[in-house]
């Protein structure tokens, strides 16, 4: 089993910065893929960036391509979202999930949930 603890959300303003953590322990961290999804309040979860168990292949929505970066460090099993300009909004919970090899979009797919971070970006 693979138990996931998130890190780093918080309140930002809009046009910062901020980097979400997720670190892993138990289980083979490197040969999951790893994603990030968000979710507001009254909807579903979005996909928002994947990264595929060798890092070769990453995946964004299309409204984060250019702005958010994923990352991974096997060594110190943990996945990393790098937000950058960010954008006002209602507060939204950041989770990251795992499933292995490759990173799909539809979190029905996952094995592994992280608790979740907030992040509220105010303008």
């Amino acid at each position: 089993q693979v138990q996931l603890v998130e890190s780093g959300g918080g309140l930002v303003q809009a046009g910062g910065s901020l980097r979400l953590s997720c670190a892993a322990s138990g289980g083979d961290f490197v040969r999951y893929a790893w994603s990030w999804f968000r979710q507001a309040p009254g909807k579903e979860s979005a996909f928002v960036a994947g990264i595929s168990w060798h890092s070769v292949n990453t995946h964004y929505a299309d409204s984060e391509k250019g702005r958010f970066t994923i990352s991974r460090d096997n060594g110190e099993k943990t996945v990393y979202l790098q937000m950058n300009e960010l954008k006002p909004g209602a507060p939204e919970i950041y989770y990251c999930a795992g499933r292995n090899v490759a990173a799909r979009p539809a979190p029905h797919e996952y094995e592994y949930w992280g608790q979740g971070n907030q992040l509220t970006v105010y303008s």
